[in-house]
């Protein structure tokens, strides 16, 4: 049985009777008394529209099973529209509604039942209330009636923003579909393009690729956010490592789909990934990746995330196969190594979401083992052909 087998077995048991996918604990097994939310629902739908294909039995029936939850449940709000965070938030997030799209966009590439119908209603969603065409990116929530948007803006759910759109374009692109939503695959590209430039080969660049993550309704950015709170699991103050290497590898799946890339997509995916990498490796004196570091590249949360690891390694891998430099290909299998030596979990197949700097399993940030996204992503990215979605790649 490969990794990726005991990782899927282990998604599998976060299924909810009553609908959707729960949050998994340490023991595997979801923990009692959460509310169903709808950001975890959509990434492991997403995770096995992946596995379906790859053919793997079930996974088809899973698949369907988060798209029920996600249309017919009450995480969905048949009177506004939209998502509601959980079944006991009735915010309605950007961030949250990007993993929609992801997850309807790998439902259509996987060809199940329902997932169009997903896709059709989340871009809508996406397109009316969320994207801001003015900024070339987007709000980040609203009350449940859409009457009140928070003046807070935010990288953080424009980078998933960026995946969304890249996936749900390969998604109509492959089944030849139109939508009402868009125009087409070319203005959903467009759209990510705008976003990476204004992220990546603005803020990123210009403050020599020390992203900032918060900032203004008009944009601009607010270093201090969340200076009491550094830990927080969604938006931590400072540096985020792991968003410095989420970016490089985007722009490297962006630039595989444009007909025309600008060169700044290569350079500057480049140069995120060399600052996260010299700067964040063992920072602190340990081996890893410290989950935040301040504007001295100093580390402030120290913790090691299994997400920032993962996406650590995706990186690595696509930048090895883009640019053909060894160079990448073995740091990504160093780093793979530290993350099964460590993080790997042999009771559930999954890996320990939160460690402590010496290896030791904390939660600070992230109690249990909640979903398999990350590190399903970081498996199946290693060594297929690079394209605007990992769906894609699968395909």
């Amino acid at each position: 049985m490969t990794d990726l087998d005991r990782l899927l077995d282990f998604a599998a048991r976060s299924r909810l009777p009553e609908g959707g996918f729960g949050y998994l604990g340490n023991d595997g097994r979801v923990l009692p008394g959460r509310p169903v939310e709808t950001w975890i629902v959509a990434r492991m739908t997403h995770v096995f529209g992946l596995a379906h294909l790859l053919g793997r039995p079930g996974a088809d029936d899973l698949v369907r099973h988060g798209l029920e939850a996600l249309t017919e449940g009450p995480l969905h709000d048949p009177r506004n529209g939209g998502w509601f965070a959980a079944t006991d938030d009735a915010t309605k997030a950007a961030y949250v509604h990007a993993f929609v799209v992801l997850a309807g966009a790998t439902a259509t590439t996987a060809g199940v039942d329902g997932g169009r119908e997903l896709l059709d209603a989340a871009l809508g969603v996406w397109q009316t209330r969320f994207w801001d065409g003015s900024a070339g990116l987007a709000v980040e929530e609203w009350d449940a009636a859409w009457t009140r948007s928070s003046d807070y803006r935010g990288v953080n759910a424009n980078m998933h923003g960026v995946e969304a759109m890249l996936a749900a374009a390969d998604a109509l692109e492959s089944a030849h579909l139109a939508t009402r939503a868009v125009d087409g695959p070319g203005e959903l590209r467009a759209q990510a393009l705008r976003s990476t430039e204004r992220v990546v080969h603005g803020w990123a660049r210009e403050r020599e690729w020390r992203l900032p993550e918060h900032f203004t309704v008009g944009w601009t950015p607010l270093p201090e956010f969340n200076r009491d709170r550094p830990a927080d699991p969604f938006r931590p103050y400072g540096v985020t490592v792991g968003h410095q290497f989420e970016w490089a590898r985007l722009a490297l799946h962006l630039r595989a789909v444009l007909p025309e890339p600008p060169a700044w997509l290569l350079d500057d995916a480049v140069g995120l990934f060399e600052a996260a990498a010299t700067r964040g490796w063992a920072a602190d004196g340990h081996d890893g990746f410290p989950y935040t570091l301040d504007w001295d590249d100093r580390p402030v949360v120290g913790a090691r995330m299994h997400w920032v690891l993962c996406e650590a390694v995706a990186a690595a891998s696509v930048l090895a196969e883009v640019t053909g430099d060894q160079r990448y290909r073995e740091v990504a299998a160093r780093w793979r190594a530290y993350g099964e030596a460590l993080f790997a979990d042999p009771a559930t197949g999954s890996w320990h979401h939160e460690l402590t700097p010496t290896g030791q399993v904390g939660t600070g940030t992230w109690v249990g083992q909640p979903d398999a996204y990350h590190l399903a992503q970081m498996l199946l990215i290693d060594g297929r052909p690079v394209r605007g979605s990992v769906a894609a790649g699968l395909r």
